[in-house]
């Protein structure tokens, strides 16, 4: 939705037409996966949703085991990059194979990610003086270098790090996508692939804010430096103001 084009409706209005999919049922359809007993999250639930005069195809997750016919907001959707892709089947039948295959891909991913995610909550926690929250809104606390996965991130309320599921934009009839989880503290991020040890990264990534606040600091001494040499040329009277 973010791309721009000669040919492409505004911001505002591509928004407006998102929201008008969502919602309008004519010549669209919907169908939701819930995934339960998750380790952290609890339930979520995927929502692949398509709609025939737009041309689109798209896969959303929100949080909470939704129900047949439950009324979804706009605002409680996560766009995750991960579509069906049913193109090739020669019938109903085929598709519905299909769709089976890369559901189950996606929900696998998620569950993956989910476990991990809470082996991160375990190391953060034990932390001195940790304070840990959950935070399962679509929109993180940060910007992140990657898409999310789910719309669930841990949020260490002391220092300000975020911790989220990411993944790589990529039709699941391709498979399970490549996933990490990314770490993101004010203007420092880095994403670790999904596997690594929740400790080294943590670890790894303290190590990164520290070197990125020295060279920060001392980008700040050598500007303050700088300034310092100008005031001095303009105090002795040397230099004539243009």
């Amino acid at each position: 939705m973010d791309e721009q084009g000669d040919e492409g409706p505004p911001p505002g209005e591509a928004e407006d037409l998102l929201r008008s999919a969502l919602i309008d049922s004519g010549d669209a359809a919907a169908v939701a996966l819930r995934v339960g007993g998750l380790a952290l999250s609890e339930a979520l639930t995927i929502v692949f949703h398509g709609r025939r005069d737009l041309g689109t195809l798209a896969t959303y997750v929100t949080s909470g085991g939704r129900g047949a016919g439950a009324a979804i907001a706009f605002d409680d959707l996560l766009r995750v990059p991960c579509d069906l892709d049913l193109a090739e089947a020669r019938d109903r039948a085929e598709a519905e194979h299909l769709y089976a295959e890369q559901a189950a891909v996606l929900r696998d991913a998620i569950v993956a990610a989910d476990t991990v995610l809470s082996l991160w909550r375990e190391i953060l926690a034990a932390a001195p003086h940790a304070r840990v929250g959950v935070d399962r809104s679509p929109r993180p606390p940060v910007r992140l270098p990657a898409a999310r996965l789910m719309p669930v991130a841990l949020v260490d309320r002391d220092t300000g790090l975020t911790v989220a599921p990411v993944c790589g934009a990529r039709p699941l009839v391709e498979g399970r996508p490549p996933m990490g989880i990314a770490c993101a503290q004010q203007d420092l991020a880095h994403v670790y692939p999904l596997p690594d040890d929740p400790q080294a990264s943590l670890e790894d990534f303290q190590e990164r804010a520290d070197e990125h606040a020295r060279s920060l600091g001392d980008r700040l001494d050598h500007q303050a430096a700088s300034v310092r040499r100008f005031l001095e040329l303009n105090d002795d009277g040397s230099h004539a103001t243009g």
